[in-house]
């Protein structure tokens, strides 16, 4: 059965974010429906091949399954993001103020990388490690 895996994030300003993510890492806007209210009800961005899905925190059936960071003083979760370049990732979410919490680094079983916080506490990592390739 073919599976695709895209994860799935709230934030409390949504169309902030979304402004912030393509800025900071790259990510581009598939579609963005908003409720009117100024909140987003469902966004797709992509990088790549791969995309998220985000949308704004709200009371609502799948909002009560989820907590933001900033309600449990950090995150349970993260997304890894294979990129060509994480230098020019990280240049990029350093200029737009990503707080760095793992340092750019080459990894000893392959690959550069490095992770960071975004301005509403998910944590996203970079690198060039692509588990899907076989190892030489």
């Amino acid at each position: 059965m073919p599976a695709n895996i895209i994860p799935t994030m709230r934030y409390r300003d949504a169309p902030a974010m979304i402004d912030w993510l393509c800025r900071a890492f790259g990510f581009a806007r598939h579609a963005v429906y908003e409720d009117g209210q100024g909140g987003i009800v469902h966004a797709q961005l992509t990088i790549g091949a791969g995309m998220i899905m985000l949308g704004s925190a709200r009371d609502d059936e799948h909002g009560r399954l989820q907590r933001l960071p900033a309600e449990l003083g950090g995150t349970t979760q993260g997304a890894y993001i294979v990129v060509d370049s994480a230098d020019r990732v990280h240049a990029m979410a350093a200029a737009a103020g990503a707080e760095m919490v793992l340092p750019l680094v080459d990894h000893d079983y392959g690959g550069r990388g490095f992770s960071c916080r975004d301005p509403e506490g998910h944590i996203w990592s970079f690198g060039t490690y692509d588990p899907w390739t076989p190892a030489p």
